[in-house]
């Protein structure tokens, strides 16, 4: 937990304070009107009308809290953490909390107390943390495939001349010959390997008799040649598309519907490709 605390932060600051405050705005007043969580459901008012009060409420902190602290933040540390925006997202969320709380006690007239503003910040800890959950899931999706697309153009334009051969250990002759590029991924197959590759740029599958582990050999001084599973090799070179998070991966590449999983052992390792 130490380390994850204290490694850099990997995702760009946002700029867009007020559109993302929009956004969270709209949740809010979703989840109020629709969800009626906390008791809100026993209000006999109009319901649509205080969550959308709520909402923007909830915009108006959020774009004020930008532009005074998470936009000033990088340049308050030499190097951005993940304990430093965490921090900062529950100064955020604190930040609701009171701005909300007041309304709260506004409209319905209701005391000021410190024990109620614990509740109702805790009711507001919940939804941030939901929805902070959400935000980080989808940025680091965006962050993984821009840095992969990143990495991908490199290493293929690097690797463009260079043929590969993965051999049959059972018949002479047999052994296959292509352009590294071309190379989607190996699979086993019991005594055979699989061996998925574009041809006219259609995936085309060929059987070698011969084990993976002998094919990873063969290509061991191709670094984006990488066993993601004990079943499976792919060429970095050739993902379009990897999700998940730290228990496993599913990526797509290029011109094929195949799904190759990326076991919980390997993910690090396909971390460090991208990071």
């Amino acid at each position: 937990m130490k380390n994850l605390l204290t490694r850099k932060y990997p995702f760009a600051q946002s700029s867009h304070w007020l559109r993302d405050s929009v956004i969270y705005g709209l949740i809010i007043w979703a989840i109020l009107y629709l969800l009626q969580p906390f008791g809100f459901s026993q209000y006999q008012g109009n319901k649509c009308l205080v969550a959308a009060a709520f909402g923007v409420v909830t915009m108006v902190c959020y774009v004020l809290y930008g532009y005074t602290v998470m936009r000033h933040l990088p340049k308050l540390v030499k190097t951005l953490r993940v304990w430093h925006d965490g921090a900062a997202v529950l100064g955020l969320i604190l930040c609701i909390a009171i701005g909300n709380f007041l309304l709260l006690v506004t409209l319905f007239d209701m005391p000021v107390t410190l024990r109620l503003f614990l509740l109702f910040f805790w009711w507001t800890l919940i939804i941030g943390t939901v929805i902070t959950a959400m935000s980080v899931g989808i940025e680091y999706n965006r962050y993984l495939k821009h840095q992969m697309e990143a990495l991908l153009n490199n290493t293929a334009e690097e690797q463009r001349d260079i043929t590969i051969t993965i051999h049959d250990q059972n018949v002479r002759g047999n052994d296959l010959e292509l352009p590294i590029n071309n190379l989607l991924y190996i699979e086993a197959q019991k005594n055979n390997i699989a061996v998925c590759y574009l041809r006219d740029d259609k995936p085309t599958i060929i059987e070698l008799h011969t084990t993976l582990s002998a094919a990873i050999d063969e290509l061991r001084d191709y670094e984006n040649i990488f066993q993601c599973h004990r079943s499976f090799v792919v060429n970095v070179n050739n993902i379009t598309q990897a999700k998940g998070n730290s228990n496993g991966y599913q990526l797509r590449l290029t011109n094929s519907y195949t799904t190759i999983p990326v076991s919980r052992q390997y993910v690090p390792r396909l971390k460090d490709f991208i990071a």
